[in-house]
């Protein structure tokens, strides 16, 4: 193998994909918006959809252009724990984390952006 794939293989073995549960809160208002995914690195196409008014949630959208970027806190909450076993689903983990931060803060009208989920 030539040094730059070798390079690019220790690469991606050291790269650890972490999954979690993030929160974008409002300083202004104190409203805050609970969100997972399934690769905390990509907390940065979150901000950029809303920097761009790309966002899919239409009243954090309209509070990030009215209040703009500095009025927003973007952290991690929680990461997701990988368990080594033959039938751990990692999506349904990170469902299951989400709901316990969504169920621990309540983020619904006054409090916040997200929606009651319907069952």
């Amino acid at each position: 193998m030539d040094r730059k794939k070798e390079l690019k293989q220790r690469y991606i073995e050291e790269t650890t994909i972490e999954a979690g549960v993030y929160q974008i809160k409002n300083t202004k208002n104190q409203k805050i918006f609970i969100g997972s995914t399934k690769n905390l690195k990509t907390l940065n196409g979150v901000k950029f959809s809303l920097e761009t008014g790309g966002s899919y949630n239409k009243e954090l959208q309209e509070d990030w252009n009215q209040f703009g970027k500095d009025a927003f806190t973007i952290e991690v909450l929680e990461v997701l724990k990988k368990k080594d076993e033959p039938y751990f689903n990692e999506k349904e983990a990170l469902v299951e984390l989400e709901n316990k931060w969504l169920e621990n803060l309540q983020p619904y009208g006054e409090r916040g952006y997200n929606r009651i989920k319907s069952r």
